[in-house]
């Protein structure tokens, strides 16, 4: 039997719901003993903005744990432009986001980031690296911030524990999470949670309408880029007729005057002329005059 997919943003939030998959979960990433985490709690998805102008961070799954550590779960389907530079925005604003004006930076916490990719995000074969902030000789200066990126689509080549949650990440089917052959209580808890949650109808009905609801919001953005891009079409040919106008006007002007100056037809005479022929301004037709007299000195030496 087909499951809900772990992967779906709707039910990955879910199954972090439950506090024994969370702790696992965590640790397992961390490369933390369990019994060291005496608790995790969910908190605010949102994060401050401190003024109209600064942009709302909206994270997956916020987690702090016992000793004021805060950390940030998200599953993302599909590369987003500026990933790098969006996953250090919400990692920046997390450890930022508590510290309130005057207040002393001792109430600053340890922050990380858990980005969990389907997709390859580099070209090496590691599919779970851990970014710090270190010096030149790899000597870190600090354990405040910290990013794990695991990447979903990679080669597996070991059965340690992040091997198996992304083998639970990965699971289409109920044989498939039948698989995943570990002791690790935090993956055997999460496949319960998700064929509980598969064979939950309630459930079922609210996941299907999560992804109506995408489906819709994706042939809205659809409909949008379409009329957009016919109405720029049109503006472009009608752009392109405009200045095909102008250069054809432009063309015409001055064959008039110079066919005029040959003549040897006074200035006044041709701005007369310019002005009544073309729909021109003194102004413009001045202007014109000039530019082409000037041009016929230089080039044809005949003024």
């Amino acid at each position: 039997m087909d499951i809900i997919s772990p992967k779906m943003d709707f039910a990955f939030r879910e199954l972090m719901e439950d506090d024994e998959v969370r702790r696992y979960f965590i640790c397992d990433v961390l490369n933390m003993p369990v019994d060291q985490v005496r608790e995790t709690r969910l908190g605010n998805s949102f994060l401050r903005r401190r003024h109209h102008k600064m942009k709302q961070g909206i994270l997956d799954v916020k987690v702090f744990l016992h000793d004021g550590t805060r950390i940030n779960l998200e599953m993302q389907l599909r590369r987003q432009k500026f990933w790098e530079k969006r996953s250090l925005y919400y990692l920046a604003k997390m450890y930022v986001d508590v510290l309130l004006m005057g207040e002393n930076f001792e109430r600053l916490r340890r922050c990380v980031g858990i980005s969990i990719l389907d997709f390859d995000l580099t070209e090496d074969a590691r599919y779970h690296s851990v970014y710090r902030m270190r010096d030149e000789m790899g000597k870190d200066y600090s354990n405040l911030l910290e990013l794990h990126i695991i990447e979903l689509r990679k080669t597996l080549t070991g059965n340690s524990r992040i091997d198996d949650w992304i083998r639970l990440f990965n699971a289409k089917t109920e044989e498939d999470l039948h698989m995943i052959r570990t002791k690790n209580a935090g993956v055997q808890r999460a496949k319960y949670v998700i064929q509980e949650m598969s064979l939950t109808e309630s459930f079922r009905e609210a996941v299907e309408y999560y992804r109506k609801k995408k489906m819709d919001r994706k042939s809205e953005d659809a409909y949008v880029y379409d009329q957009g891009r016919e109405a720029g079409e049109q503006i472009g040919m009608k752009r392109g007729i405009e200045q095909g106008i102008e250069h054809g006007i432009e063309q015409g002007i001055e064959a008039f005057i110079l066919d005029n100056l040959e003549e040897n037809i006074p200035k006044e005479r041709i701005i007369e002329k310019l002005q009544k022929r073309f729909e021109l301004s003194q102004t413009k037709a001045e202007s014109y005059v000039e530019r082409y007299m000037d041009r016929g000195s230089i080039d044809d030496g005949h003024f």
